[in-house]
């Protein structure tokens, strides 16, 4: 009896935080009964070498997603998977195009990990309404999209005016056995060792203008006026240089510390007194989740879209308005001193595990499920 074959198309382009979930989604879903093929419009960064061997990889030629159309229809029909997902936008207008002229009849479903409007905010209107007009045009096509939220699921809903039983929520497979066994590695860093006795604030995240992490330095200084605190920020970025400068003028910079990207961030993480997302938009932030499946008290802001999600609302952490630094070191100052269950955290993100994502992630796609 033939097996079902699942097919994501994906661009594997650097260290970010998609690729890690789809590396993480795809270790999963080599355990359950069917084939899986990974058709790569790009093969940088790390998390390619995480890739199952037991999954069939398929490297294209083309660079870009919508340069990608024809070898995509190609291999529609060629292969006739049971199932395509396509992760990201472009990737998502790539393969309904491909399906168009392949003119094969496997369902094609999306996943979107970005609140889009929020993401838009910034750019040209002409951009918005292009990327507006592209989603209006294509989404209702797909079998499923996959949100990774509740609040990327409703921004859909607003731009498309699609069914609401067409999109549906399944959480990121962000936490794993792996992750979990390298947060008790050691961390060779003064600052987070056991008996160095000031607390240290953690933030995790590209040096861009999406995390703000302007607005974590502002409040950090507003807490270390008050108490004896550090502040560690894991990540590169084109702010780098703005921040240390900004960290020199509110005279906190000998108690900050940017030690660039590490492969093991969640070593650090374990270590930190509390954790701080201060992003002005996310779709599901992963680092946050991490924080709370390792136990750490969190103060996150309320951005569109996850934070809320994941902390009902503030009743499990603070959630706090975006860019207001004073509420940020409000909230902060007593998180440093009162820490929360931790039984309360970890269960909070139960339905972040691998295995329990990827279980949605088959089910939404009428796939069978992973055998126990």
């Amino acid at each position: 009896m033939t097996r079902p074959k699942l097919a994501i198309l994906v661009s594997f382009s650097g260290q970010g935080g998609v690729e890690r979930m789809i590396a993480n989604l795809c270790e999963a879903l080599v355990d359950a009964p069917i084939d899986l093929d990974i058709l790569l419009i790009k093969a940088r960064g790390p998390h390619v070498g995480r890739l199952p061997r037991n999954a069939r990889v398929i490297p294209l030629r083309a660079q870009h997603s919508l340069t990608s159309i024809w070898e995509v229809a190609r291999y529609l029909r060629r292969e006739q998977p049971t199932a395509l997902l396509a992760i990201k936008h472009r990737a998502i207008l790539a393969a309904l195009r491909a399906k168009q002229l392949a003119r094969t009849q496997t369902p094609i479903s999306g996943r979107l990990g970005t609140t889009v409007s929020a993401a838009l905010a910034n750019k040209s209107p002409s951009r918005r309404q292009r990327w507006y007009r592209a989603m209006r045009r294509y989404y209702p096509r797909l079998h499923r999209l996959i949100a990774v939220s509740q609040g990327v699921a409703d921004d859909v809903l607003d731009i498309t005016d699609m069914p609401a039983s067409q999109i549906v929520v399944v959480r990121n497979p962000t936490i794993t056995p792996e992750l979990l066994k390298a947060a008790e590695a050691p961390v060779d860093h003064p600052w987070l060792q056991s008996d160095s006795g000031i607390p240290v604030i953690m933030g995790v995240g590209r040096l861009t203008e999406q995390k703000d992490f302007s607005t974590l330095l502002s409040a950090f200084a507003e807490v270390q006026s008050h108490r004896a605190a550090r502040l560690i920020i894991l990540g590169d970025g084109d702010l780098r240089e703005a921040l240390l400068t900004q960290a020199r003028e509110l005279n906190i910079a000998a108690h900050v510390d940017l030690p660039g990207f590490q492969a093991n961030p969640w070593a650090w993480m374990s270590r930190a007194s509390v954790f701080v997302l201060s992003s002005r938009w996310e779709g599901s932030p992963n680092t946050l989740t991490e924080a709370m499946a390792l136990g750490i008290p969190v103060v996150s802001t309320d951005c569109p879209s996850g934070p809320r999600e994941l902390l009902n609302a503030g009743r499990i952490a603070p959630l706090v308005d975006m860019g207001d630094a004073e509420a940020l070191a409000q909230a902060l100052r007593p998180a440093l001193d009162n820490r929360p269950d931790t039984a309360v955290l970890v269960n909070a993100v139960r339905a972040y595990h691998r295995d329990t994502s990827a279980a949605g992630y088959l089910r939404t796609l009428g796939l069978p499920d992973i055998v126990p």
